[in-house]
């Protein structure tokens, strides 16, 4: 079994923007910059011959390159408890494309669809540890910041190994978006 997503990888330069931003809440777990990435869609574990089915299905989207700006930070609850610190992504028509044709490529080659809305979004930090006051105060502070627009020319399949302590992604095939 292997464990795969979908996703935008971010510039080295964006990534060290938001690598800036961590830090300054206790019991947080901030994600390593070089896990920063937005994801269009997961998967989760699927059998090798369906990982070749999904490569297949993927290298058949077809959308324009365009341009993803990062702004703002927000919060996801579980359960009554802020799980996640995440910095927003302006959501585009060309986005919306890409993400709905990653859809519906993999709905083609029989994986289930995804019942969660899209919600575009580059994961910070973990806070199911963290005090809800401090993450409050964390976005007022942080709420106006904004990223130079990065351009997007391709997205990515990754595999994803679960560690101890992180989860390492490991990008399988990088697809070209072409106009």
């Amino acid at each position: 079994m292997i464990r795969l997503f979908v996703a935008l990888a971010l510039p080295p330069a964006i990534k060290d923007q938001l690598a800036e931003l961590s830090g300054g809440i206790p019991g947080a777990r901030w994600v390593p910059p070089e896990n920063y990435h937005l994801t269009l869609r997961f998967i989760g574990e699927v059998e090798s011959w369906q990982a070749q089915d999904v490569d297949d299905a993927l290298a058949n989207v077809r959308a324009r390159p365009f341009e993803l700006s990062l702004r703002g930070l927000g919060t996801f609850e579980k359960a009554g408890r802020i799980s996640a610190l995440w910095v927003g992504v302006e959501k585009t028509e060309a986005l919306a494309f890409l993400q709905a044709k990653v859809e519906t490529a993999l709905q083609r080659v029989g994986l289930e669809p995804e019942r969660k809305r899209f919600a575009p979004h580059v994961t910070l930090a973990r806070t199911d540890r963290a005090a809800p006051d401090k993450l409050i105060q964390f976005v007022q502070a942080h709420n106006l910041f904004r990223a130079p627009p990065v351009p997007v020319e391709s997205f990515t399949l990754y595999s994803s190994l679960l560690g101890k302590e992180q989860a390492f992604y490991v990008p399988e095939v990088e697809y070209a978006l072409a106009a």
